[in-house]
């Protein structure tokens, strides 16, 4: 029989014992939400962003129409000439037209311009801007919660590449193109040094590859007096886009500000 002694010193080790043991290890703490995207808080935005498929930081500049929520709004991109870059279509008036057609009746959009280069294609130096807009600049408007690029607009170098951009997005609502550089023959192309040679430009040419652009999401802009008139005209010819107007004005900046209007309204109303 045991003794009480023994009993006492049995529950006092006992005791003890559960006394040492380690305390219940703690629950995790709680996982944050996820962080919502940020839309634009002014009509206006510019951001340094890295472009691995350029192997260069680029600016972003996105507009969107004043007095509009931002969130959720489709969006056109918005590519410039040569020698440009993505701020030019500020100091063109974007921002202003936009706000503008939309408030005489355009469904509202965002425009989202990017800098880039060489006729926006990949001429063999490593710097592959079409490959930015197709698999970087998604996720750049994501991070402001826009949606993907459903149109593009190009003025002259930008027309080509935003061509070339229909070219491997046949689901896009609406491409705008306003004194688009566009090259007859080879020895046309080569005079302006960019591409790498004859293959590279037939691969990329939008006058080489029509049957590749949709008809009803295509509009046409040149001026009578522009020196890529012509190879407008074989564009039209070739494609019989929805829109196509020439009318008075030349290769610059007063030109293009006055058909803004006219772009802003035709992607307008095809995004809707």
């Amino acid at each position: 029989m045991l003794s009480r002694r023994t009993l006492l010193a049995g529950s006092a080790l006992t005791l003890l014992a559960g006394c040492s043991s380690s305390p219940p290890t703690p629950d995790p703490p709680a996982v944050a939400p996820p962080t919502r995207p940020s839309p634009p808080r002014d009509p206006v935005t510019v951001e340094r962003v890295h472009s691995a498929a350029r192997g260069t930081d680029v600016d972003l500049v996105l507009i969107t129409p004043e007095g509009v929520p931002a969130s959720g709004l489709p969006v056109c991109l918005a590519l410039h000439g040569r020698g440009a870059r993505a701020r030019t279509f500020l100091d063109l008036g974007v921002p202003a037209a936009l706000t503008a057609a939309v408030r005489a009746g355009a469904p509202p959009f965002a425009v989202a311009a990017v800098d880039g280069d060489h006729y926006w294609v990949d001429v063999g130096s490593g710097d592959d801007p079409q490959r930015m807009l197709t698999d970087e600049v998604p996720a750049w408007l994501a991070g402001h919660d826009l949606r993907p690029a459903s149109a593009a607009f190009g003025i002259s170098m930008g027309g080509f590449g935003a061509l070339r951009f229909a070219r491997s997005h046949p689901d896009l609502k609406a491409v705008a193109t306003a004194s688009a550089a566009l090259f007859v023959s080879w020895p046309d192309a080569r005079s302006r040094k960019v591409f790498s040679g004859e293959d590279n430009w037939r691969a990329e040419e939008p006058l080489l590859h029509p049957a590749e652009l949709r008809p009803d999401a295509l509009g046409v802009w040149c001026g009578e007096s522009d020196p890529f008139l012509s190879a407008d005209r074989r564009l039209v010819k070739a494609v019989s886009p929805a829109v196509s107007r020439f009318s008075p004005g030349g290769h610059q900046d007063e030109y293009w500000r006055g058909i803004l209007p006219d772009v802003l309204d035709f992607v307008g109303q095809r995004l809707s």
